[in-house]
């Protein structure tokens, strides 16, 4: 009996590269469309998510994530899980993959696709709002594509945006947001902000905006006014559209109407940018299917190292 691996963080961080891995997210979305579908158990104050996808010619995913807030002080992390990846011709387990590894890249990746359609090839000079795990997954992928590119990091907490910069060569710390952004020319939100940190009257001509952080009908990082100076896309209508606020709140006030997005990832050959001139935006709303994705991606690369 063949047994199956288990690709833990280390060894598949090892295999994989940002640009082949949006690569094969392109490839993806040529597929048929992903069925997606969540679950959520409870037991106060812990929780167990299990998103799956299925994608005809691919395969299926089950990602389920552990939330045990109480660990932070037993000293371990707060969330924890994996992925488990099934074959799209018999429906037999093919590998299971550290939930952190896919976490990792997937959203990194997802906006890095979009960076690579969007963004002017000149960009030169990024910065990332928020100075957690996301951001710094978000220097990586991004220095793959702009690697003579500086970056600012600004956080509201000026100690951790800092010490971010201190660890990081060609990396500053911000301390005015307005100032920072003016100078971009690619902006990264990965916040857990509830009001809109960005406002369209800062922006730039030519500068692209990905936006990460927003997960919940209640969270935006960027006020209406930045989405009506831009062009603004998404990474799955069927992910952000009705359940995310930076999307749905302004789509209910009318802000913006449903004409406005122009695109998502099944729509590849929209996702292009016009001019130097204009303002582009992608929200990141992530997914089960781009798990999946992710998932098949570590998979093929650890069965290439292997042979």
């Amino acid at each position: 009996m063949t047994s199956i691996p288990f690709i833990s963080f280390e060894a598949g961080e090892a295999l994989l590269d940002w640009v082949a891995l949006t690569d094969a997210f392109a490839q993806g979305h040529m597929l048929p469309k992903a069925e997606i579908g969540d679950t959520f158990l409870y037991r106060d104050p812990d929780t167990l998510l299990s998103r799956a996808a299925w994608i005809d010619g691919m395969g299926m995913a089950v990602k389920s994530a552990t939330i045990f807030p109480q660990n932070s002080a037993k000293g371990m992390p707060n969330i924890n899980g994996g992925v488990s990846l099934y074959s799209d011709t018999d429906g037999t387990l093919e590998a299971i993959i550290d939930f952190h590894l896919v976490t990792k890249w997937k959203t990194a990746g997802d906006s890095l696709l979009a960076a690579r359609r969007l963004a002017r090839k000149d960009a030169s000079h990024i910065l990332l709002v928020g100075a957690g795990t996301v951001a710094r997954s978000l220097h990586a992928a991004y220095s793959s594509v702009f690697p003579h590119a500086s970056f600012t990091v600004w956080s509201r907490t000026q100690s951790t945006a800092q010490s971010m910069a201190d660890s990081i060569p060609s990396m500053s710390a911000a301390t005015d947001l307005e100032t920072a952004v003016a100078q971009a020319d690619i902006i990264a939100t990965a916040t857990m902000t509830t009001e809109p940190l960005i406002k369209g009257e800062w922006l730039q001509r030519g500068q692209h905006l990905d936006l990460i952080g927003a997960y919940r009908p209640d969270m935006r990082e960027v006020d209406d006014a930045a989405l009506q100076r831009a062009r603004v896309f998404v990474d799955s209508f069927d992910t952000t559209v009705a359940h995310i606020g930076e999307i749905k709140t302004p789509l209910e006030t009318g802000a913006i109407t449903r004409a406005h997005i122009i695109a998502d990832f099944y729509d590849l050959d929209a996702f292009t940018r016009r001019s130097d001139e204009e303002i582009t935006i992608c929200k990141n709303g992530g997914g089960a299917h781009l798990d999946l994705m992710t998932s098949r991606y570590i998979l093929d690369q650890w069965r290439r190292a292997a042979s």
